[in-house]
């Protein structure tokens, strides 16, 4: 799967998901992209899922029609999330195109 960090996303979890394409919207160069620019964006360059922080981004975007499926941690402490890490390497692994996933951690 061709998976792309926003911002607020701990880059250290990339090193949990071998076998995926993981890249960064900094790395990409689209840091400056309001979110629905970046789905857009993200969507035609073949990303299957966008792994985010960003909790209002189901009320800011009409999710329906997008391709490209959305994974939001809903905390952006590396501490935590490595405390449930099985949790989200699984669930990251199970989303799909078109999905819309929250993981509390």
């Amino acid at each position: 799967m061709k998976i792309l960090f926003d911002q607020g996303t701990p880059d250290p979890l990339r090193k949990f998901l071998p076998g995926h394409e993981v890249h960064t919207a900094v790395e990409n160069g689209w840091s400056i992209l309001e979110n629905g620019e970046l789905l857009r964006t993200a969507e035609n360059d073949g990303y299957d899922i966008l792994i985010t922080t960003d909790q209002n981004l189901k009320y800011q975007q009409n999710l329906k029609a997008r391709k490209i499926g959305i994974v939001v941690l809903l905390t952006t402490s590396w501490p935590k999330i490595q405390q449930n890490l099985a949790n989200v390497v699984a669930t990251i692994n199970q989303a799909a195109p078109g999905c819309f996933i929250e993981i509390k951690v």
